[in-house]
């Protein structure tokens, strides 16, 4: 089924050269002869979530289903306003505690709302961000964090212990409680 959906736009190659190996490129099939263009006017990832907001500010955005009694019960929306305001207070916060424009800012836990926000957080104000995925394994996330020279990085609330003292990086927050906390700066 999800084969469907994509192309393979370029082969796998065996490492050569001092060149590592690579797996094969696959793309959208609605890109399969090339990315498309950016729409006229839209200059950054921020301006989009912005625009969004403005448009459809009453719009579902960023959902999760609650677990109750051990079974998935309804999504939980959280609209573009929500989403937009939320990313504009810890953007805030996060300069406030000395977080500057063209810092690194690391991610770290699987996708979810709180994860989306953060990056959104980041684009708000010229911070990269620097995903950290926990699927990696703690050496490629120490490797990641190092290479990227990561100053600050928000981490899903279960795993701070462990990543706080396998990893360094000047300020880990635990980014659900971080996020609901943020105050305008």
């Amino acid at each position: 089924m999800g084969m469907d959906y994509i192309v393979k736009v370029e082969e796998s190659r065996s490492a050569s050269e001092g060149k590592p190996s690579a797996g094969p490129v696959f793309r959208c099939i609605y890109a399969k002869d090339g990315l498309m263009d950016l729409p006229a006017g839209l200059e950054s990832p921020w301006q989009f979530l912005s625009d969004s907001a403005l448009k459809n500010p009453n719009n579902k955005m960023l959902g999760r289903r609650q677990v109750i009694d051990s079974k998935a019960g309804p999504y939980v929306w959280q609209t573009y306003k929500e989403v937009y305001d939320s990313a504009i207070r810890l953007g805030s916060a996060m300069r406030s505690r000395g977080v500057n424009p063209g810092d690194r800012c690391g991610i770290y836990g699987p996708n979810c709302p709180e994860w989306i926000t953060a990056m959104e957080a980041c684009n708000n104000q010229g911070i990269t961000y620097v995903p950290l995925y926990d699927t990696l394994g703690a050496n490629a996330v120490e490797f990641i964090i190092n290479h990227a020279e990561v100053s600050v990085a928000f981490v899903q609330e279960n795993k701070l212990p462990a990543v706080s003292t396998h990893f360094y990086c000047n300020k880990f927050y635990g980014y659900g409680s971080f996020i609901s906390k943020a105050k305008p700066g």
